[in-house]
């Protein structure tokens, strides 16, 4: 099990790299990208489509709603998952993917993007019923962007052994470039009621959790927690294959902490983080220029390399190649990478026609590829078990 030790607070990592004078630019692939990641040419075509822009980072779906989007041994022998998510033509999507990258130069980097959190219909939390936090009340779920989901204990051993198995499997299985964690590798603060936590808080403090879940020390300590473990994980990551990435791309510090128990200042701090990719998905420019000068954002980008992810647009949304130009103007000039969300909407779902959209991106991002992470020798062949596809 995950040793729970707080001593787990300092990071025994490598050094961080002071951050590049080269800009990070990055895009995000989700579950809305799957007509795109699963079939092999289409998938290949948006590769050196982006390869061509400039692009250096693509952070690609590996975790989400408490299915591996790969296959994945650990999910099945705990019976999370009775399938394998495949390509049309059979293929390991994610395993074709980083290939991809790799000859093209880039470092397709697996995202854990559900982290903690669940659909409260999935295997995981019918399965693990136990293993779910609760409110004060009582309550287990919570509303997101994802709908009604559920929160795995973060401070349970068997939580973070599940978490721990996952991402070293995607580590060893793919010999990744890195992997990254989003806003979910967290917890909402109304969360940390149950019998487990509160048992555990009193063993360490003497006291009982407050009833005010924003109560200063209360936060500290739940966010304490899940810093302790991500520093074990980093670890972990580190060993299993030196010189991986671990990427974090969280909301801004305020909301991140206060709200969601994720110091990802902290992450950064003691090591934890190699690069920091700053959600700020504003719909207008006003409310977006503020964030770039925070002093935890101006002291992560002379530590690790930092950008600021702004939204590219959505179905009902649509986001203007005029708008996307100029957050990324004010990124460069505040020495600030960018990067978007989401693939689909980087030109598919823009007002403007796609073409242009493509032309535009070339003319703000210069098509001038940024260097990117040092790629090792190729992994050897990947031994899987088959499994129907879907």
């Amino acid at each position: 099990m995950v040793n729970l030790s707080h001593a787990a607070m300092a990071v025994q990592a490598k050094p961080q790299k002071q951050a590049s004078s080269q800009e990070l630019r990055g895009v995000w692939f989700t579950a809305n990208d799957m007509p795109v990641l699963r079939d092999r040419g289409r998938m290949q075509a948006a590769v050196n489509q982006l390869a061509d822009l400039g692009f250096n980072r693509l952070y690609v779906v590996a975790w989400n709603s408490g299915l591996t989007y790969y296959p994945s041994q650990v999910s099945q022998q705990r019976q999370l998952q009775d399938f394998t998510f495949r390509g049309l033509q059979g293929q390991d999507y994610l395993g074709e993917f980083i290939s991809a990258g790799r000859n093209r130069g880039i470092a397709v980097i697996p995202w854990f993007e559900f982290g903690f959190m669940a659909p409260p219909d999935s295997a995981l939390a019918k399965r693990h019923r136990a293993w779910l936090t609760q409110k004060r009340d009582g309550g287990l779920t919570s509303t997101s962007a994802a709908g009604e989901v559920v929160w795995l204990n973060p401070f349970r051993p068997e939580v973070q052994q599940l978490i721990t198995d996952l991402v070293l499997e995607v580590v060893r299985q793919y010999d990744a470039e890195g992997i990254q964690f989003d806003d979910h590798m967290s917890l909402p603060r109304d969360f940390g009621y149950d019998s487990f936590t509160t048992a555990l808080y009193r063993k360490q403090t003497g006291r009982k959790p407050p009833a005010n879940p924003d109560d200063p020390a209360w936060v500290k300590w739940r966010a304490d927690r899940i810093t302790s473990f991500m520093a074990q994980l980093a670890r972990a990551v580190r060993k299993a294959r030196p010189g991986a990435l671990i990427s974090i791309s969280p909301n801004y510090y305020d909301f991140a902490y206060k709200l969601q128990l994720q110091d990802w200042q902290s992450w950064v701090q003691q090591g934890i983080a190699d690069e920091l990719l700053v959600q700020i998905y504003r719909p207008e420019l006003n409310s977006y220029l503020p964030h770039l000068t925070r002093p935890e954002v101006q002291k992560a980008k002379g530590r690790i390399p930092t950008a600021i992810a702004v939204m590219s647009g959505q179905r009902n949304r649509p986001t203007s190649l005029e708008l996307m130009r100029r957050k990324v103007e004010a990124n460069r000039v505040r020495g600030l990478g960018v990067a978007f969300f989401y693939f689909e909407s980087l030109w598919s779902l823009g007002p403007e026609p796609k073409e242009q959209r493509i032309r535009g991106l070339a003319e703000i991002l210069g098509s001038t590829p940024a260097p990117p992470l040092p790629l090792p020798s190729p992994p050897p062949p990947l031994t899987l078990q088959p499994s129907p596809a879907l």
